[in-house]
């Protein structure tokens, strides 16, 4: 029992630190002449970044789950790095654990941890062979796996984590990934897709949950802060959507590299991605509003559908072009949240951060195309992590900017009972006035843009 709960401590502790504040809003934050601390408060308590690290790592295995079972049904040639990135998904939850209490400890996290990703592996191996006797063994093991987990999660929060609930939430997220797969080598991509999307949302839930589980547990140890604030929900779902962007558009460049037959169904879960903040503005300000600024964020996407393409007919001209238009982009989009923001999210740090997200984007790809596939899992996960830091400094400015949207919340008195978690409809509802508000400000200010480039 004692190195359960030790081991529990450990895993976030540990994460807490792989998000260092100081960097980000040095990266993203502080237009005004004011301190980083300004920036700081109330998007980068501890509390926040325990629940953001935890959303990182738990959305990104989520991700990477669904696309190592694709390439392992597929015998697609890049099967070994796609597996061995999700591993390495689970060996930073590892080599955070033994940062604090050693390999043993590290070890033991590392068995439990990776003994679902196995039954997994099982389970694509066994449908690729059209085992079902071997199908059936390994869906039996992962029952086995979700009351283990229950209990230790139980356990380790001394109850805060019912063994009841999180067997509930683990239900959910072995049916997702399970269903996820199935669709694809089904043929069904649509579905296929949105299981994927929701696998990945349900994790940012769990990472809600457990945030708040261990900073109730452990209080001190957080400077006694919340994880579940109106602003840190604003963070969180900025963390997701920006870091499944990152990991939906690497895919569906592939999907495009190879002609795949579910690139369409790629591709439309990217812009669906998209139509979450397009959503947010059209709820508040209409139609209207909500196109421009659709067009605006899906511009870049679209510069990378053409780069891909021109890639495919072996168009260096067209690949220029690709390019040039995304690094105009990049100078556009800067200045856009530069305005929006009023100036506390600088351009010249803007354009470094976008410069690297495309870098890092492109980089996949054309390593991908060139078969160095140890580069372009490294570059997918690099891009994943990436988007973390924008996300941290455009909450981090418009908590800034509207404070009153953004006030302290209560710890829950007791836990959510939704399984592994997940956010109220009342929590995000500051979230969308405010982001409506600054999309409406920054809307008006591309045009103005484009007036000048015109």
């Amino acid at each position: 029992m004692m190195k359960m709960n030790k081991l529990m401590v450990a895993l976030p502790l540990s994460l807490s630190l792989l998000v260092p504040t100081a960097a980000l809003a040095d990266s993203h934050g502080g237009g005004h002449g004011e301190s980083t601390q300004q920036m700081e408060a109330p998007t980068a308590t501890k509390a926040a970044e325990l629940r953001i690290a935890l959303d990182t790592v738990l959305t990104e295995h989520a991700f990477l789950a669904v696309e190592a079972m694709r390439k392992g049904v597929d015998g697609a040639e890049d099967f070994d790095q796609a597996s061995g990135a999700l591993l390495a998904n689970a060996e930073d939850l590892k080599a955070a654990v033994a940062s604090v209490y050693g390999d043993e400890g590290a070890e033991q996290f590392d068995a439990i941890w990776q003994s679902h990703i196995g039954y997994f592996v099982d389970y694509v191996t066994a449908t690729a062979e059209g085992n079902e006797e071997g199908r059936e063994q390994a869906l039996a093991e992962l029952e086995e796996y979700k009351v283990e987990q229950a209990k230790f999660f139980d356990t380790a929060t001394e109850g805060r984590l019912s063994e009841e609930a999180v067997v509930e939430g683990l239900d959910v997220h072995v049916d997702q990934l399970i269903g996820a797969f199935d669709a694809y080598v089904e043929g069904d991509f649509e579905t296929a897709y949105e299981w994927e999307r929701e696998s990945i949302h349900h994790m940012s839930m769990f990472a809600e949950t457990l945030s708040i589980a261990i900073t109730d547990q452990f209080p001190e140890k957080f400077d006694n802060t919340n994880p579940d604030t109106p602003a840190v929900d604003l963070r969180a779902s900025l963390n997701t959507t920006f870091t499944e962007h990152a990991g939906l558009a690497a895919m569906a460049m592939q999907d495009g590299a190879d002609g795949a037959e579910s690139f369409d169904q790629a591709a439309g879960a990217l812009l669906a991605n998209a139509d979450d903040l397009s959503a947010a503005v059209g709820s508040v300000y209409g139609e209207e509003a909500g196109a421009q600024f659709e067009e605006t964020w899906k511009s870049h996407i679209g510069y990378f559908v053409d780069y891909v393409t021109a890639t495919g007919e072996g168009n260096e001209e067209g690949q220029e072009q690709a390019r040039a238009e995304l690094d105009q982009y990049i100078v556009d989009q800067a200045a856009f949240l530069e305005s929006a923001t009023e100036g506390r999210i600088p351009a010249d740090a803007l354009e470094e951060g976008l410069t690297a997200h495309v870098e890092q984007l492109l980089t996949a790809f054309d390593s991908y195309v060139a078969g160095d596939y140890e580069t372009a899992y490294a570059s997918i996960r690099e891009a994943y992590a990436h988007m973390t830091m924008p996300a941290a400094g455009l909450s981090a400015a418009i908590t800034d900017q509207f404070p009153e949207q953004f006030g302290e919340a209560e710890m829950p008195s007791e836990m959510p009972s939704t399984g592994m978690g997940g956010m109220s409809a009342n929590s995000t509802t500051p979230y969308l006035w405010a982001l409506a508000g600054l999309l409406l400000a920054a809307l008006i200010t591309t045009v103005a843009v484009r007036t000048r480039k015109q």
